[in-house]
């Protein structure tokens, strides 16, 4: 993909206006999809998605056509996500595809129960957890990046990354637990 997006962005660096339009075209949909992963609702995430791509159409000059382009503009549109966090004062995993499978281990009776959950209702549940869980649980488990990195990238001990994400990661279960015997009910 790289190798056809690289006359794209050769013009959007000459300020092609047609050219910056379908670039935003191409890349709307993974890009949006990140902020929506970090902000609590769709309103912060129309904000940071517009500020992420003013930035990505300001600093596009800096790109030097190695590595992925689009793991490029990801960078920019997670860390535009975080400094919206960091200025609320506020610190701040789970494959996804269509459908997420999701193992639960039932304390009184031992067995494992399996759920099926479609990734908008996980994007619902992700969005409500706590601003510092959601940082760690997207960079952790969407982003990749190791508890080392995440503690340094937030300023924050390496434990407490750990703990965080323990912390998501349970009331993830809890929720997607209660809707589900919801259902099933």
């Amino acid at each position: 993909m790289d190798n056809k997006l690289n006359p794209l962005i050769r013009k959007c660096i000459e300020n092609d206006s047609e050219a910056q339009r379908e670039l935003y075209q191409l890349l709307s949909p993974v890009l949006y999809g990140i902020c929506l992963k970090y902000m609590k609702n769709k309103t912060e995430a129309d904000d940071v998605f517009q500020d992420a791509f003013i930035t990505l159409f300001q600093k596009i000059n800096q790109y030097q056509f190695k590595g992925s382009f689009e793991g490029w503009a990801k960078r920019i549109f997670v860390n535009e996500a975080l400094e919206v966090l960091r200025k609320k004062q506020r610190r701040l995993h789970v494959a996804v595809d269509t459908e997420i499978q999701i193992e639960d281990t039932c304390e009184k009776s031992n067995e494992n129960r399996k759920f099926s959950i479609s990734q908008n209702e996980l994007l619902e549940h992700i969005q409500q957890l706590p601003d510092n869980y959601r940082v760690i649980f997207n960079l952790f488990v969407f982003e990749g990046f190791s508890h080392k990195a995440i503690a340094e990238k937030l300023n924050m001990a390496e434990g407490t990354s750990k703990s965080l994400l323990s912390r998501a990661k349970s009331l993830l279960r809890s929720k997607i637990n209660e809707k589900t015997s919801k259902k099933v009910s």
